[in-house]
């Protein structure tokens, strides 16, 4: 049996069409999906001067967290999460003024934790909380 040999796999010129069709589809897609809103919120944080540190003038609470998540409440260690609830309900019904909870945490605690003494300190009628932090360091060309 003889085979032709003048025989051509594609017989007709490349078509791009079919190509240029997907990549404006696919440039479609991504305009839309560009203009779609974004799930989420965009935080900036900055880092706190002397000038803008944020404080209280109101009547205060304070309670740290060491590193193995150890209440300390009043200069003592606290056991339970139950009996910190008791410590603040009865400190928020002495006051004659809404109190703030003043959180000194370790670096090494987890966000966890803090979100969890603060829904105890609202579980016991304590609204306000803020996070105490050292102000970072900022050295001036005259000071070493």
């Amino acid at each position: 049996m003889k085979f032709p040999r003048n025989t051509r796999l594609l017989r007709s010129p490349f078509d791009v069409a079919p190509f240029a069709a997907v990549l404006f589809l696919l440039v479609i897609f991504l305009m839309l999906g560009a203009l779609l809103p974004v799930q989420g919120l965009h935080v900036e944080l900055q880092p706190p001067t002397a000038s803008d540190l944020p404080g209280t003038d109101k009547p205060s609470v304070a309670v740290a967290i060491d590193s193995s998540g150890r209440f300390y409440f009043a200069n003592k260690i606290v056991g339970s999460e139950a009996e910190l609830k008791s410590s603040f309900a009865s400190a928020a019904k002495n006051s004659d003024e809404p109190l703030t909870l003043v959180i000194h945490a370790d670096k090494s605690v987890t966000y966890e934790q803090l979100v969890r003494l603060t829904m105890v300190a609202r579980d016991a009628g304590i609204r306000d909380v803020l996070l105490a932090t050292l102000p970072r360091v900022i050295s001036t060309p005259d000071q070493p």
